[in-house]
């Protein structure tokens, strides 16, 4: 310090060392008092002096207090009468003009500000020591007061900082607690390092004298907390300020203000001296306004819910950079601020906000300070006396009280535990990050930039200051200074030896720490909703609170929890329910479905506590539901739901522990006297049993997990199943269309959609007769013939008025609607355009008598599409349906499926081969490839002729089929490929059993199947129910290979727009033909001679008069073809013309022979009347 010209304070320096040393008094001025005086009379360059080495002579002045008032043995004296009047005003305005210049001049020269702000703060927290508490208080007042002027005059980060960082080193004083007075007689026990303050500042003690203070003081920060318990209060206003949403700029400090409060909790919980919990109950009074700073907080908190994610990468955060890996929402800069380093204040304040998402209106807060504040908060819920927080919780609105269980809700997402695995792949994320660092180090070395240019831009960026005056130059250069932040524990400390990925044993030993906290948070939360509900049950509004503990209970139910948090999870489970049995089975019905659902989840656990317990709760829920009513319908049905949805979606659920609790059930049931006289046994019994049949269907479903086809009859069997318990089929419906969907059977998924729209009305116009909506299955019938199948019509039909029946979401209005657009969107996905239009013709009425216009628009732009596309696509070339195999099962290796035939219903343009391969591939892997067989031929099984060790399967194609006043309803190629229950192939023979020969031993048998629902249907087999065989004699085949070549012909002459190769094709094959079996040869061969056998006559004209229309037929495409050539083709047109006329005149004779007896004379005069009358009926027929 430079020495300033009084004499006499030169003096007093060396007397006061000299006689400290010698240990006799001195007789004149104290070296601390003069330091004092001298300090704040200074000015100019000494004053700047002592500024810039201020924590020296604070230093100096504490050591020579310390001295004097143990040399002078005044430590055990009053506090008030250690230090005269004077020097206590000389601290006063030292205090006061240092925190001015903290505040006039931290945007000049913040390195100075920060060092003298961290001076001060620790000069005052030396005083705590050793002078009057009160005294000191006024100090930080007024520090406190000037900050806050200036920060309601400029709203700065900063300064806030900066106050942040002098409250941090204050606060961290060893009897912060008895400074803060936690009202009570209590004194804690002598500290465990006691300093020169330690005596006299415990006995000024854990005051009392606000015991009566009102309940409600104690939870918000009120002018008497605020009194009383002064530092605390500082710390928590000083959270509630930067927390506020509204507060401009803070956002960048929440991670900072948090740890503040976070390590005053760690140092109190781990502090030996308030190890007693009535001791710490005191102390967590300290802090009972963070649970409302908390919940004013919640909107803003990071929703752990969403983020499936580990924990401390929150989801989608823009504008983090990619090098930190602290992953906060925060740029390096404000990391470096949180870190507790300098806060670089950019030339222009806004751009201190450097992440984007802190800038719009409430800045999410980042997961790990979301994190930290919701441990602070278990943390004083854990400590607080449960009394005090009963009394608080009665004085809360329902409003204020449900906002403190989403709070609760949102800890258990927080703090679920994650397993090892996350651990892991944070690991090798933190790895790849390391590495990625090396590889830009290394660039940066050997790479385009020179690294001595790089090297020199580096230091000189760290000599020239940054305008603002910043500790670390630009923001630049900011990056490489990672060893300022402190890292949160699960992110990686590199060591001198690079070491940048975690040992087995220290993620072990995370993963155990993650798990112990998550036990101890949710048991925290536990003993919360205890308290809320001793609190509200007296209450009048207990429905809507309790519902809000039971969504908590449930929630935490589904999150990974350990077997000791689920046994006490399960007891208050059960008390909440035996209190209050009509909150679950009146008021909150779907969560009575929730928990059914998570108890039998329970009940299939591997470890045998939880199952314990979770059959216990089940068993308590089904009796309570009886008693209230004699009948647990409800539960029933909710319980064989929730082990419907299990097995549709919970991929490793153990069934046989599930059995053994189900056992347990039963047990429970046969041995409760109570009700040994009542039904409720047997229904239990049938209950189970159900259960058990629904397992075993369930192990099949997993056995056939490979087996599309399989496994969607199965669940198809379960649905049957169901048939009296709607909410139940309407479940599997929509697992199995859930199942189609996957494998882009949209059709299918649609027809299982249509049928569940069909369940609901059904079950709709019992409950409520509506005029505008459809009156059950039978107006259905148009978009599918099977959906008849959902009318309840059955005896054993509940009623939906009954409890527990229909009670799902889909059993309304609006369930249908959504049942019916889903299904709309799925048949427009399998292009089957007119069936949306038949779906809309549904769904329209409703909407229009809402008056929905929003709606109808929609669907009738919807509809506009779909005609369009009917229009663009009317060939059906563009859009095919489907190709259809008939497929048989023969051999006891196939179990159900033996001597079973389908068809099958395969994706268009399936090739038999496709699906032959496709299904020996299967079934070879499973029974071994040389075990299966396909039988190539489409001839009658003889299975007397199989091998019994072997599995065999027959493929065939097949076509739909329609009789001939079908077509005229089928005219469109959807009418031909929709609604199709019959089926046909062909197989030619001969009489000697080989499979073809010449034109006259030729013949065909049509076997024609029919199935037992019309396909599209809600599976893709279906079961053969009919089979019909016509054999054709070779005279009939030849009639229809001459019908078919007739209508290519007329199909390639009238097609428009015309195609001239397809018409020359048609052509070539029909008159150029010089190969065997042409129509000549066909000719030839059963015109030539009139048949012997009388029954043959009407063939025999038959297939003259067809050979008529073909000529006919040819005459009109060559007319045709002439039209269309140029005059490149002339010669082959000459060409096809003269085979014609060949062709014409070989048929001539042919053509015009008569069967004389066909052709009588009509009228003759001595005819018998009977003969006469059978020739004119023949005349007609033919």
């Amino acid at each position: 310090m430079e020495r300033s010209g009084n004499r006499m304070s030169s003096h007093t320096e060396s007397a006061s060392f000299l006689q400290t040393l010698t240990g006799r008094l001195p007789t004149k001025k104290l070296f601390h008092e003069e330091l004092a005086l001298q300090w704040v009379v200074s000015s100019g360059s000494v004053r700047e002096g002592a500024l810039q080495q201020a924590w020296f002579f604070f230093e100096l002045m504490v050591k020579s207090i310390i001295h004097h008032l143990y040399f002078t043995d005044r430590l055990d004296s009053p506090r008030k009468n250690r230090f005269p009047e004077r020097f206590m005003d000389d601290i006063t305005a030292l205090v006061s003009t240092i925190a001015g210049d903290i505040v006039s001049r931290f945007q000049k020269d913040l390195e100075l500000v920060e060092r003298l702000n961290m001076s001060l703060a620790f000069f005052l927290n030396d005083l705590l020591s050793v002078m009057d508490r009160g005294f000191v208080f006024t100090l930080i007042r007024t520090y406190w007061k000037q900050v806050s002027t200036k920060l309601y005059a400029l709203q700065n980060p900063t300064l806030e900082s900066l106050r942040l960082d002098f409250l941090r080193i204050v606060c961290s004083h060893e009897h912060y607690v008895t400074l803060n007075l936690p009202c009570s007689l209590l004194t804690p026990p002598a500290s465990p390092s006691p300093s020169v303050s330690s005596a006299t500042s415990q006995s000024s003690g854990f005051s009392t004298h606000v015991q009566d203070q009102k309940i409600a003081n104690m939870f918000e920060l009120s002018v008497p907390f605020r009194e009383q318990h002064y530092l605390a209060g500082l710390a928590l206003t000083e959270l509630a300020i930067i927390l506020d949403p509204e507060a401009e700029g803070m956002f960048g400090l929440h991670k900072k203000v948090i740890s503040v409060v976070h390590n005053l909790m760690s140092s109190h919980d781990s502090d030996p001296r308030y190890a007693d919990p009535e001791v710490k109950a005191r102390v967590a009074m300290l802090y009972l306004p963070l649970i409302g700073i908390v919940m004013e907080t919640l909107p803003q908190l990071h929703d752990f819910t969403e983020s499936h994610n580990q924990w401390g990468r929150p989801g989608g955060t823009g504008g983090e950079e990619p090098e930190v890996e602290g992953n906060s929402l925060i740029s390096q800069t404000v990391a470096m601020a949180i870190a507790g380093t300098s806060v670089p204040q950019m030339s222009r304040p806004s751009s201190f906000l450097l992440n984007p998402q802190a800038t719009r209106q409430h800045g999410t807060f980042s997961a790990e300070s979301s994190r930290s504040l919701l441990i602070c908060l278990l943390w004083v819920l854990k400590n607080a006396d449960e009394m005090v927080l009963q009394k608080w919780f009665t004085d809360l609105s329902v409003s204020q009280l449900n906002r403190l269980l989403d709070m609760l809700y949102l800890c258990v997402s927080c703090f679920e535990y994650k397993g090892k695995k996350a651990f892991e792949r944070m690991n090798s994320l933190t790895f790849k990050k390391s590495k990625d660092m090396k590889a830009k180090l290394e660039e940066a070395i050997l790479g385009s930039i020179g690294a001595r240019q790089e090297m020199v831009r580096r230091s000189r960026g760290q000599l020239e200051r940054s305008p603002s005056g910043s500790a670390f130059g630009s923001q630049e250069n900011l990056r490489w200074r990672k060893d300022m932040t402190h890292w949160r524990q699960n992110s990686e400390k590199m060591d001198k030896s690079h070491r940048s990925v975690r040992t087995r044993a220290e993620l072990e030993h995370e993963a155990l720490i993650d798990g112990n906290l998550a036990t101890e948070a949710n048991l925290i939360i536990l003993d919360t909703l205890e308290i809320i509900v001793q609190t509200v049950s007296v209450t009048e509004s207990k429905e809507s609170i309790l519902g809000g503990v039971l969504k908590v209970l449930l929630h935490s139910m589904a999150c990974n929890q350990s077997a000791l948090y689920l046994q006490h999870c399960f007891a208050t489970q059960r008390a909440l329910v035996s209190k209050f049995p009509e909150l679950l089975f009146e008021e909150e019905t779907e969560q009575c479905a929730d928990l059914c659902l998570r108890l039998l989840r329970s009940c299939s656990s591997s470890i045998s506590t939880i199952r314990a317990h979770a059959s216990a709760s089940l068993y308590l829920l089904m009796r309570q539901n009886f008693e209230i009513g004699n009948n647990f319908a409800r539960v029933k049905m909710q319980v064989t739901m929730s082990l419907s949805s299990l097995v549709g979606t919970s991929q490793n659920f153990n069934e046989e522990f599930l059995r053994r609790s189900l056992k347990t059930i039963l047990t429970y049931a046969e041995e409760d006297l109570e009700l040994r006289e009542t039904t409720f046994p047997d229904q239990v019994q049938d209950l189970v049993f159900n259960l058990h049949m629904i397992l075993s269907d369930t192990v099949k479903m997993k056995e056939h997990q490979e087996d599309p086809e399989m496994l969607i009859d199965l669940m198809y069997r379960i649905a049957k199943g169901y048939q009296t318990s709607p909410d139940l089929r309407l479940t599997w419906l929509q697992n199995m269309a859930g199942k189609h969907s996957e494998r882009n059977n949209h059709a299918e998924a649609a027809q299982c959609l249509v049928h569940s729209a069909a369940l609901v009305a059904e079950y709709l116009s019992m409950l409520e007769d509506r005029k505008y909506l459809p009156v059950g299955c039978v107006t259905f019938q148009n978009i599918s013939s099977n959906v008849l199948e959902e009318s309840a019509v059955s005896d054993d039909v509940v009623s939906p008025d009954e409890e527990g029946i229909c009670s799902g979401k889909y059993f309304t209005e609006v369930g249908l609607v959504g049942l019916l657009e889903q299904a709309a969107a799925s048949f427009s996905m399998a292009g089957m355009y007119e069936a949306v239009n038949e779906v809309y013709k549904v769904l329209i009425p409703i909407h229009e008598a809402n008056r929905d216009a929003k709606k109808l628009a929609t669907i009738h732009g919807k509809l506009q599409e779909a005609f369009s596309k009917i229009v663009h696509q009317s060939t059906g070339w563009e859009r095919m349906f489907g190709t259809y195999f008939r497929v048989g099962f023969y051999g006891s290796k196939f179990g159900d499926l033996d001597e079973q035939e389908f068809v099958y219903k395969e994706p268009a343009i399936t090739k038999l081969a496709e699906i032959s391969h496709r299904l020996e591939g299967f079934y070879g892997e499973r029974y071994g490839e040389d075990q299966v067989e396909v039988i190539k031929d489409s001839n009658p099984v003889d299975k007397c002729k199989l091998d019994p060790n072997k599995a065999f399967v027959q493929i065939t194609y097949v076509e739909p089929y329609f009789d001939t006043y079908e077509m005229k309803d089928r005219i469109t190629y959807f009418d031909k490929n929709y609604n199709l229950r019959r089926f046909v192939y062909c197989t030619p023979f001969t009489l000697d059993g080989r499979a073809h020969g010449d034109l006259h031993e030729q013949y065909k048998r049509k076997t024609i199947l029919t199935t037992s629902h019309a396909f599209p249907y809600i599976k893709t087999r279906i079961n053969i129910i009919h089979k019909e065989e016509i054999i054709s004699m070779p005279i009939e085949v030849a009639i229809e290979d001459m019908q078919k070549k007739t209508q290519e012909l007329a199909f390639a002459t009238h097609q428009d727009p015309a195609d001239a190769k397809m018409l020359q094709m048609v052509l070539q094959g029909s008159v150029g033909t010089t190969v065997n079996q042409g129509p000549l040869e066909v000719a030839q061969v059963f015109l030539s001679e009139i048949p012997s056998d009388p029954k043959l006559y009407r063939h025999h004209n038959k297939l003259r008069l067809c050979f008529k229309d073909f000529t006919k037929r040819c005459e009109d495409a060559l007319r045709k073809n002439k039209s269309l050539i140029g005059p490149d083709q002339k010669e082959y047109q000459r060409e096809l013309e003269r085979n014609y006329h060949r062709l014409k005149e070989a048929l001539q004779p042919l053509i015009n022979r008569k069967i004389p007896q066909l052709y009588k004379p009509v009228l003759q005069v001595n005819s018998h009347r009977d003969s006469f009358s059978r020739m004119s009926l023949r005349k007609l027929e033919m």
